[in-house]
C-alpha cells in the first residue's frame, strides 16, 4: 500500500452531460492561435526578458504566422509598459497582427493598461478574474454577486474607453481564471454577464477564454466542461471560444485537442511549452500534431533549429533533446534495427505517396532537418558511446556539434583500431576544439559599461593588438571588437566535473567564411572560457589574415 495519502484529494467536479458530442467530432482545420510567450512564458523565467530579448522573439512569432500575440502585462512593471509602448510608437506591429495585453479586474490597473495602448491600431484587452469558490472565499472574501458586479464594472470601464477611442479596433477577452476547478453554472453566469455588458449597443468582438489555470482534471473532463460552455453560453454566435491549457498533469496538448473537438475555436500557448510551473500548452507540438494528420496548422516551422536557438537565447531555457518534433534527438534512431527500418522505408518512399516511414511521424525535412543525423549519430554511439562519455565530464554537445565530433572520432578509431575509452575521447575533444594552434591568443581583457563593452588584448601571429567592441553582452561585444564577421549560432556553458570542478567550459557554434565551425574554451570563469572559445573559432578556420582595425 502506498505511503502517500491519496484520500486527501478529491476529483475535480465533472459535468454529467446527457450526451457528449465532442468524441464524435473530427478536426479539419487549425484553430486561431495566440502566443503568450512574451507574457505568461516570460513571467515564468528566472530572469524575465527585457525589450532587447523580447523584440527578436516578437518578430519571429510574427514571421512564423502568429496573428495574435500577448505582449505583456503593462500595469505590472515599468519594463512591461515600455515594451508595449515601443511596439506601438516604433510601429513594430505588422499589418494583420493584433497584440494582446493582460489586466486584472481592478480600475487602477485597467486605467494604466488602456493608457499603454494609446495609438494602437487594433488590440485585445485581456481581462481576468478568478471565479473558483476557493479563490472567491479564501482570497477575495466576497460573495458571488459582488464578484459579478466587480467583473461587469471592469468590462464597462473598458467599453467606455473603447467608445471614446474609436480610432482603435478594440477586442475584449475575458478569462474566468481557474475555470478548470470552478462551478460550471457560476462560470456560465459570469461569462454571460460579461457578454451582455460588452456586446450591447455595438459590433465589438468578444473572446471568452476558458483557462486551465492549473490543470487539475483529465483531458476528457476539461473537454466536457468546454462543451458545456459551448452549448449553453448566451450570444454564442457572437463569441470566440478560446482555451488556455496548462500542463500540470502533463496533458495540456491532449486537453487542447479535445477542447477543439468540444467547440473551442482558439488556443493560447507558448512555443515549446514555456510558462509557469510545468508550462502552457506547447504550440509547436500541437501545431505539428495537426500537420501530421494532414491539417495545415497555418504556422511555419520549416526551420525548427533556428527557432529553437532563438527561443533558447531569448529565454535562457533549453529545449529538451527529446522534445517532440524539435529536440536534437527526436529524428535519431540509436537502435540498429530502428535505423535499418527507417533507411529501408526512406528508400521506398515516393514523393507522390503519403508519408509512411517507421519511427518518423513526419518527414524531418518538413521542419528543416536532413537525414544524415539518422545515421551518423547512431554510428558513433555503437562502440565508444561518445555522447555518454562526454556527459560523464559534464559536457553535453548539441546535435550538430556531436555530428561533427563523431566523424573525427570515427576517423581516429579507424586509424588506431579497437576501442576508444573515455580519456581518449576527451583528449580528442581537446585536440580538435580547445588546444588549437594559437594563431589568435588572448592576453587580457577588460569589461566595462555593465558588461556591454569589452577591451581585448590579443596576440595575432606574434603581433600584439588591442581592440574594443560594444554589444548586448560580453560575447556580442567581443565579436564586434574582432571585426571578423563571425556569426554566433549557438552557445552553451558547463562546469566541468571529473576532477576539474573549478573549471568552466564554453562551447560555441558559429558561421564564418561560409563554414559552420565548432570550438570550445576552458578557463577558471565562464567569460574567459567563452572568449577563448570565440578565438578558437578563428584558430580553427583556414585562410585567416584580416586583423581588427
Amino acid at each position: 500500500m502506498s505511503i502517500m495519502n491519496s484520500q486527501r484529494y478529491r476529483p475535480t467536479p465533472a459535468p454529467r452531460p446527457s450526451q457528449r458530442y465532442w468524441p464524435d467530432q473530427t478536426l479539419s482545420q487549425a484553430p486561431r492561435w495566440l502566443s503568450t510567450d512574451l507574457r505568461d512564458g516570460n513571467q515564468a523565467l528566472f530572469e524575465p526578458m527585457d525589450s532587447a530579448r523580447k523584440l527578436p522573439l516578437f518578430e519571429r512569432l510574427c514571421a512564423i504566422g502568429l496573428r495574435e500575440i500577448e505582449v505583456g502585462f503593462p500595469a505590472a512593471a515599468a519594463g512591461e509598459w515600455a515594451f508595449v509602448r515601443q511596439l506601438i510608437e516604433e510601429r513594430r506591429i505588422p499589418p494583420g497582427v493584433r497584440v494582446s495585453v493582460l489586466t486584472a479586474a481592478r480600475a487602477d490597473l485597467i486605467e494604466r493598461t488602456l493608457a499603454a495602448l494609446e495609438g494602437a491600431e487594433q488590440v485585445i484587452v485581456h481581462l481576468y478574474h478568478a471565479i473558483a469558490d476557493d479563490f472567491r472565499e479564501q482570497v477575495f472574501a466576497i460573495d458571488r454577486g459582488t464578484l459579478i458586479d466587480r467583473v461587469v464594472a471592469a468590462v464597462l470601464q473598458i467599453r467606455s474607453h473603447a467608445e471614446a477611442h474609436p480610432q482603435t479596433r478594440w477586442c475584449l477577452q475575458f478569462s474566468p481564471e481557474h475555470f478548470s476547478s470552478s462551478d460550471l453554472d457560476f462560470a456560465l453566469v459570469v461569462c454571460d454577464a460579461v457578454s451582455l455588458a460588452w456586446l450591447q449597443g455595438g459590433e465589438r468582438e468578444l473572446i471568452i477564454n476558458l483557462p486551465a489555470t492549473v490543470e487539475c482534471c483529465p483531458p476528457h473532463v476539461y473537454a466536457d466542461r468546454v462543451e458545456f460552455m459551448h452549448r449553453h453560453l448566451a450570444r454564442r454566435e457572437r463569441l470566440v471560444l478560446s482555451v488556455h491549457p496548462h500542463n500540470d498533469r502533463g496533458c495540456a496538448v491532449a486537453a487542447a485537442e479535445q477542447a477543439l473537438l468540444a467547440g473551442a475555436e482558439r488556443v493560447e500557448g507558448c512555443l515549446f511549452g514555456h510558462g509557469e510551473r510545468t508550462g502552457n500548452v506547447d504550440l509547436v507540438t500541437l501545431a505539428l500534431n495537426l500537420h501530421s494528420q494532414g491539417i495545415d496548422p497555418q504556422l511555419d516551422f520549416s526551420d525548427i533549429d533556428s527557432l529553437v536557438r532563438l527561443v533558447e537565447s531569448c529565454t535562457g531555457l533549453p529545449v529538451h533533446p527529446r522534445h517532440p518534433y524539435a529536440g536534437d534527438l527526436v529524428y535519431t534512431a540509436f537502435s540498429g534495427s530502428h535505423q535499418d527500418a527507417i533507411r529501408k522505408a526512406l528508400h521506398a518512399q515516393r514523393p507522390d505517396r503519403p508519408w509512411q516511414v517507421p519511427y518518423l511521424p513526419i518527414d524531418p525535412a518538413d521542419v528543416g532537418r536532413d537525414y544524415r543525423s539518422l545515421v551518423r549519430i547512431n554510428s558513433q554511439s555503437g562502440k565508444g558511446g561518445i555522447a555518454h562519455l562526454l556527459e560523464q565530464r559534464g559536457v553535453r554537445l548539441s546535435r550538430r556539434h556531436l555530428i561533427d565530433f563523431s566523424a573525427r572520432v570515427k576517423s581516429h578509431a579507424e586509424l588506431v583500431g579497437g576501442e576508444i575509452d573515455a580519456e581518449q575521447i576527451w583528449q580528442l575533444f581537446r585536440a580538435h576544439y580547445i588546444d588549437r594552434p594559437p594563431v589568435w591568443r588572448l592576453l587580457d581583457y577588460e569589461l566595462t559599461e555593465a558588461g556591454r563593452q569589452i577591451s581585448l588584448h590579443l596576440e595575432h601571429n606574434g603581433q600584439r593588438l588591442r581592440c574594443q567592441g560594444t554589444g548586448l553582452g560580453p560575447l556580442d561585444a567581443a565579436v564586434e571588437a574582432l571585426q571578423q564577421a563571425v556569426e554566433i549560432l549557438a552557445y552553451s556553458e558547463f562546469a566541468l566535473s571529473a576532477g576539474s570542478a573549478a573549471e568552466a567550459l564554453a562551447l560555441i557554434e558559429a558561421r564564418y567564411q561560409g563554414q559552420e565551425l565548432y570550438a570550445a574554451g576552458i578557463a577558471s570563469n565562464l567569460l574567459q572560457a567563452s572568449l577563448l572559445a570565440l578565438l578558437n573559432i578563428l584558430n580553427g578556420a583556414e585562410g585567416l589574415s584580416h586583423q581588427p582595425g
